[in-house]
């Protein structure tokens, strides 16, 4: 089999898996999930397959797709170092996400739907890995918001859920009408939209590239990694199955933003890459802060994704795209099983989410328990866990680069090591604050085993050296070129210490502060004002829902109105319109409600003043 034909099976075997069970197993839950598990393990052998058959060289191909006139529309692969690296790692930590959704949704009735919603969304995710060109990524792009938009809202019956995937699709397509007006305007300006001939053109003529071309395409990343002023959605987003908050809103989803910059990163100029760090910064230390006022387990994980996506933004736009990559690898190992983990608790639980309700679960869910520990260090970055690298690597390119950068990362830093000491001390330690708690138990086989492979790669995914030589070849040169760079050793130094003072600080002021067990929060009990400014989380949600219900559906209304009344009543039917019109604003007069007939009064006396008094 060949690297192409490969790649064609990676695509095709989760499109098949979502066709079998929508067609034929839609009621049969148990037959759907192996299935969507088979194809899983299939993308998988297929990516190794792929990988080994390319032999570390760039493998293109595509075929026509669409012809109108002299506009043609091709689909095709790039699969290079870059997406071999990502394919590896959707390819397998899907697999285990798929695995440990067998235990999770053992009992949910809907778990047929459920896992041919998994199965659509790694085609629709693939799809972007594997395009080779603007539009086929956008085409999957679309169907990534379908599918997310599908997975969160999987709890039907319930109100947050729906509402939440509402507000994802909504929020995703703001983003993404930027991003449609970039590929059109790429089109118009480089002629094609296939990103090797692009980058082929870019490089013969530096002066073409184009900032306005790059901030609209840049809009794509803002809507799907959740980046500043579209972040409202990632952590409602959490309504849906905690699989789903690892899949789409750890591991795969919000990390196409970023991959998606990578891919073209050539398009940049200076001046975009610096928005775009100072923009990763800001989200940084801001969900930072966020994750604070929060006391549901799984919305603490998320604003902890959004900042970690801050830290990726910030090392792509400081012109070291390697290094946010490899921060978005480590990440999807480390956060995938802070999630999972967390589901354990939350299935252990009986789907109590409040970590104030919880406590004690170091004793009732020792694996669960051992496994979130080694997930948090990693995420908070102590030295030797795959975090470590990743992070230090961001926090050594923003030092040697960018000093205000640096700081703030660094205090980003301390945060992330404080909420999530705060989560990990009242809900695993101190003795059980709910009956829940109390009745605890530890998971299935099913969930454990994905636990546990990825603890393993929480420690050792950052050894890079380790790595195979196809995977990883521009993390390692962007680590090479950091390392070659004047003042780097004492940089390193100043990093190694800052960044394990950080969080050594973070867990052990969290502690103090917290207490383990802890049945209240401390910081709502002694500074509230500072609680709640942290819970309302600059009140964005509040603003954004102000905007469409007084601004944006008046003006709708309006506009609603001119259509039918003016255009349609006067301007298509004329003086048919124009009677009708009478007719309608007649019978309002006649309605039957008192309220209706006091405003007709009132205007007819007004009428009749101006008359009397001769202004009319």
């Amino acid at each position: 089999m060949t690297a192409a034909q490969s790649l064609l099976a990676v695509l095709i075997t989760p499109l098949l898996s979502a066709a079998l069970i929508a067609f034929f197993c839609r009621r049969l839950g148990t037959v759907a999930s192996t299935i969507s598990v088979l194809a899983a393990a299939g993308i998988f052998v297929f990516s190794l397959i792929a990988i080994r058959g390319a032999a570390g060289e760039d493998v293109s191909i595509s075929w026509t797709w669409l012809r109108l006139g002299d506009f043609e529309v091709s689909m095709g692969f790039l699969f290079n170092g870059v997406s071999a690296t990502m394919l590896t790692m959707v390819g397998f930590v899907g697999f285990l996400i798929h695995v440990f959704s067998l235990g999770y949704m053992a009992e949910d009735n809907a778990r047929a739907r459920f896992f041919g919603g998994l199965s659509i969304f790694m085609f629709s995710m693939l799809g972007i890995v594997l395009a080779d060109n603007l539009i086929m990524i956008f085409v999957f792009w679309e169907l990534v918001g379908f599918s997310s938009y599908m997975l969160i809202g999987h709890y039907l019956n319930t109100e947050e859920a729906a509402a939440a995937s509402k507000k994802a699709f909504i929020v995703n397509r703001v983003g993404d009408f930027g991003f449609l007006i970039g590929i059109v305007y790429a089109y118009w300006h480089f002629g094609t939209t296939n990103l090797s001939e692009m980058h082929g053109i870019v490089a013969g003529n530096r002066e073409l590239i184009s900032a306005c071309i790059a901030a609209l395409l840049m809009c794509g990343f803002i809507g799907k990694s959740a980046q500043f002023p579209l972040h409202v959605w990632l952590p409602d987003a959490m309504a849906g199955p905690t699989p789903v908050s690892a899949l789409i809103h750890a591991a795969t989803m919000v990390a196409a933003g970023v991959y998606f910059l990578i891919r073209i990163q050539f398009l940049f100029p200076s001046e975009v890459l610096t928005f775009i760090a100072w923009l990763g910064t800001t989200v940084a230390v801001y969900a930072g802060f966020c994750a604070y006022g929060q006391n549901d387990i799984k919305k603490i994980l998320a604003y902890s994704t959004l900042s970690q996506l801050g830290y990726m933004s910030a090392a792509f736009g400081l012109g070291f795209p390697g290094v946010a990559l490899f921060h978005l690898i480590t990440h999807a190992f480390f956060k995938a099983l802070l999630f999972l983990a967390a589901g354990s608790v939350i299935h252990g639980c009986h789907h109590e989410q409040d970590i104030f309700k919880m406590g004690g679960l170091l004793k009732k869910m020792p694996i669960t328990a051992i496994t979130f520990l080694l997930g948090t260090l990693a995420l908070c970055g102590v030295y030797g866990l795959a975090g470590f690298y990743s992070k230090d690597a961001i926090l050594i390119a923003a030092g040697l680069q960018h000093s205000p950068i640096f700081i703030l990362l660094t205090l980003g830093a301390f945060l992330t090591a404080g909420y999530m000491g705060r989560l990990f001390w009242i809900a695993f330690l101190g003795q059980p604050k709910s009956e829940a708690a109390s009745h605890a138990k530890e998971s299935p086989l099913t969930m454990l085993v994905p636990l546990i492979v990825l603890a393993v790669l929480s420690v050792a995914g950052g050894w890079i050296g380790f790595w195979p030589e196809q995977l990883g070849g521009l993390i390692r040169d962007n680590l090479e070129h950091l390392h070659h760079l004047p003042d780097y050793d004492t940089m390193h130094h100043r990093v190694l210490i800052l960044g394990s003072a950080a969080w050594v600080l973070g867990l052990v002021l969290s502690l103090f502060f917290y207490r383990a067990g802890a049945k209240e929060d401390r910081l709502e009990q002694q500074a509230a004002p500072v609680y709640h400014f942290l819970k309302s989380r600059l009140w964005f949600d509040e603003i954004y829902g102000f905007y469409v219900a007084k601004i944006q559906q008046r003006f709708a209304l309006f506009l609603s109105f001119i259509d039918v009344f003016i255009v349609k009543g006067i301007f298509v039917r004329g003086s048919a319109g124009i009677v009708g019109l009478v007719g309608m604003c007649s019978r309002s007069l006649h309605d039957g409600n008192i309220h209706s007939y006091v405003y007709w009064f009132l205007a007819g006396l007004v009428l009749l003043w101006a008359v009397a008094s001769g202004l009319l």
